[in-house]
């Protein structure tokens, strides 16, 4: 089992239009509500792949139940603690029209300091059967700049290898604690380091503790770090779609691949093409099954001195 934690949980509400009329009115031609957050998202793509999941992380309010009744109808193990404030939610627009997803993001619930300690309670039994443990996405208000580092230090303590995918202040915080694989985008890792090259901020990131590092180029792919090796990979072309959802399947891939021993140029070349195939699918946490078989006979993991 991959335990997957979304401390900032939301519902993910998808509104499709032909086209967006800024500053006007666009008539919605679809609509979709379903449990998210990135956590989450990894969850449901590991379930696509057949690898066992559960979820965890806070749910609260009427929304915070329609998250957790959308998991039931998910089949994904409900793992999530309970809180009073209500649940945050996030709204993407897909211009169909223009090819663009726009997407707004409600700030996180307040969490109390003794739901915090349930969470961490709660997440120490669960990693005791996990094969690896994701921790991704922000913090809500209420938790402490390093609630990642404290479940990092659980999940290591265990011997878990423990993927974090946050930004900020929560991922330099988490760095102490030696996570086995971060995986910022190209924004987030510049910004967290101060570097302008890629390569000298993934440097930087493994300096300060990080195991390995996976920053996602956006459409140019993947560069990974690892401990004496290095790879860089990308898509044969560009996908079409929204790409809300396309790191998030990455982490999926990287996790499933950790958790299996996955050789590195292999585990890079299906987070690759699993987060390509995942921006052909219309909601974050799906992908395109057919098309990621067909990038995974494609796509070219190539070594590069660090």
């Amino acid at each position: 089992m991959i335990l997957t934690v979304t401390p900032n949980a939301a519902l993910d509400v998808t509104y499709r239009v032909a086209r967006l009329e800024q500053g006007g009115s666009t008539r919605v031609t679809a609509v979709d509500e379903r449990a998210g957050g990135k956590g989450v998202n990894v969850s449901r793509v590991l379930q696509g792949l057949g690898v066992d999941t559960a979820v965890s992380g806070f749910a609260g309010g009427a929304t915070g139940r329609a998250v957790r009744t959308d998991l039931i109808v998910a089949d994904l193990p409900d793992a999530m603690v309970g809180i009073r404030a209500e649940t945050r939610r996030t709204v993407a627009v897909v211009d169909e029209g223009a090819g663009t997803t726009s997407v707004l993001l409600e700030p996180g619930p307040e969490v109390a300091a003794t739901e915090w300690a349930e969470l961490v309670v709660r997440f120490t039994g669960l990693v005791r059967s996990a094969k690896a443990v994701v921790l991704s996405g922000s913090l809500p208000p209420g938790l402490p700049v390093d609630a990642y580092a404290t479940l990092v230090r659980i999940g290591r303590a265990h011997d878990r290898p423990v993927v974090l995918d946050t930004d900020g202040e929560p991922l330099l915080a988490a760095l102490q604690e030696r996570p086995t694989l971060v995986k910022p985008n190209v924004e987030e890792l510049l910004a967290a380091t101060g570097e302008t090259d890629p390569r000298a901020a993934i440097s930087a990131l493994r300096a300060a503790g990080a195991q390995s590092v996976v920053a996602s180029m956006g459409e140019d792919g993947l560069i990974a770090v690892a401990p004496g090796e290095a790879w860089q990979a990308g898509p044969p072309s560009r996908v079409a779609g929204n790409p809300t959802g396309a790191g998030d399947a990455a982490v999926a891939a990287l996790a499933a691949g950790l958790a299996a021993g996955t050789p590195w140029p292999r585990m890079v070349r299906r987070a690759v093409a699993l987060s390509a195939a995942s921006v052909a699918a219309p909601l974050a946490g799906s992908y395109d099954a057919e098309l990621y078989g067909r990038l995974c006979r494609r796509v070219v993991a190539r070594p590069f001195a660090t």
